[in-house]
């Protein structure tokens, strides 16, 4: 059946936004002549979905650029404040919920304990904490990104199972948009450390694996400019893979998980019940950094653990990028070269030899993730490279008045689309 030529306008209408958008924020500032050679868009195309993205103060002229003959180019920039994002993370010890800009910068935040909270406590706790970070906030809001434990379906922002907080089939992202009115998008915490790493970090190729190593572990994966989520939402769940079936008990219920022998739990269990006595993340840092034996043999054991656990995954994805983040990472170089050493050790050499281990962000890097996933859900932000090409282009149709009107019922300048209703991801 052939599609109505009013949706097909409305379709052209948001792709072309949303490149034209993308390409300025990749761009810092950028001419509108460069923004049409980069997009593959004609001129007159991007002057006018700029019309509208200026009109939704989305983006904004800055001056004027070095001529190269004629006239000096107006400049363009997605400012950083345009929209603010509310990030969260439903972490095992802290529940965070902080502001931030499109550029990744935090702005506020509020942290409450977490650890004891389960079930109908947990959300009523993390409901809580976005309230508080919402009632400190003036200014534009787009969202709120949420990164939770457990198998997250990005789709609808259902937590499928989350054994930490005993959640099972809990649709929370309905729920919060319901709370609070506002457009609401929930990924797995590992899957949104990686975003985070591809969106704010230093570099963005096409494929990243980032490791989350703290009270748990997992990863995020991006393969091809996409965040990879397999077909039952659980790629990256290396956490819960058995590695010791004799092992400690999992707070999975098995035995021998991934996290019992690599992540921060497993290093302060193991060395609290060497010096007799409780130790603290901070305590069992300094310990390691002052060359302690105890604390460096349970620590490197940990490193080489999660080598052997990330040599399967570079012989699977042979991706060259990978990046270790969460609390494990205040070890530092020392427990980075365990990782990688034994990684690299146990993997086909060919495949290794171009392979990259490196530390990321240790603290906020889920909140950071949420808020990513926010601005490429709700903004169109692309996790590709920018690529220059007639390729990403599909028309330049002309747009009537009807289609060219941003649409300002959540701020974005997406028009002739409506805002994703029931503001759970989609």
């Amino acid at each position: 059946m052939e599609r109505p030529i009013k949706a097909t306008l409305r379709e052209t209408r948001e792709h072309n936004e949303r490149l034209v958008l993308a390409t300025i924020y990749d761009a810092g500032r950028i001419s509108r002549a460069d923004v049409a050679r980069l997009t593959g868009l004609t001129r007159t195309t991007v002057s006018d979905v700029m019309d509208g993205l200026i009109g939704a103060g989305l983006c904004r002229e800055v001056g004027r650029g070095p001529s190269t003959g004629g006239k000096a180019p107006i400049l363009l920039e997605v400012p950083e404040e345009a929209r603010l994002l509310v990030g969260v993370d439903l972490g095992d010890r802290v529940f965070t919920a902080a502001t931030v800009n499109l550029r990744g910068e935090i702005i506020d935040r509020v942290d409450v304990p977490s650890e004891d909270a389960d079930g109908d406590d947990a959300l009523t706790l993390a409901l809580d904490v976005i309230g508080r970070i919402l009632r400190t906030t003036s200014g534009p809001i787009l969202g709120i990104g949420i990164g939770a434990p457990g198998l997250v379906d990005r789709g609808d922002g259902m937590v499928i199972q989350a054994v930490k907080r005993d959640w099972r089939q809990l649709p929370l992202g309905r729920i919060v948009s319901e709370r609070f009115g506002l457009p609401v998008h929930v990924a797995n915490d590992a899957q949104a450390a990686g975003l985070a790493e591809h969106v704010f970090g230093a570099a963005r190729g096409l494929n990243l694996v980032t490791v989350k190593v703290g009270q748990g572990i997992g990863a995020g994966l991006v393969l091809k400019g996409e965040l990879f989520e397999g077909d039952g939402f659980g790629a990256g769940e290396i956490g819960h893979t058995v590695v010791d079936p004799g092992g400690a008990l999992c707070r999975c219920g098995r035995r021998g998980c991934l996290e019992t022998v690599a992540s921060a739990r497993a290093v302060l269990v193991a060395l609290s019940a060497a010096c007799g006595r409780p130790i603290s993340l901070e305590e069992a840092v300094n310990l390691f950094r002052a060359g302690d034996d105890q604390a460096r043999a349970v620590v490197i054991a940990a490193g080489v653990s999660l080598g052997v656990a990330l040599a399967s995954l570079v012989g699977m994805l042979h991706v060259r990028r990978i990046v270790l983040a969460g609390t494990m990472v205040a070890f530092g170089d020392a427990w980075l070269e365990a990782v990688a050493t034994t990684a690299t050790g146990r993997a086909l050499p060919a495949l290794t030899q171009d392979t990259t281990f490196e530390i990321g962000r240790m603290d906020d890097v889920v909140v950071l993730g949420a808020s990513a996933l926010l601005m490429t859900r709700e903004l169109g932000m692309s996790l590709r490279p920018l690529q220059s090409s007639r390729q990403v282009r599909t028309s330049d149709a002309p747009v009537d008045e009807a289609t060219a009107a941003p649409n300002s019922a959540t701020g974005l300048a997406l028009a002739g689309i409506e805002p994703e209703k029931g503001g759970v991801a989609g």
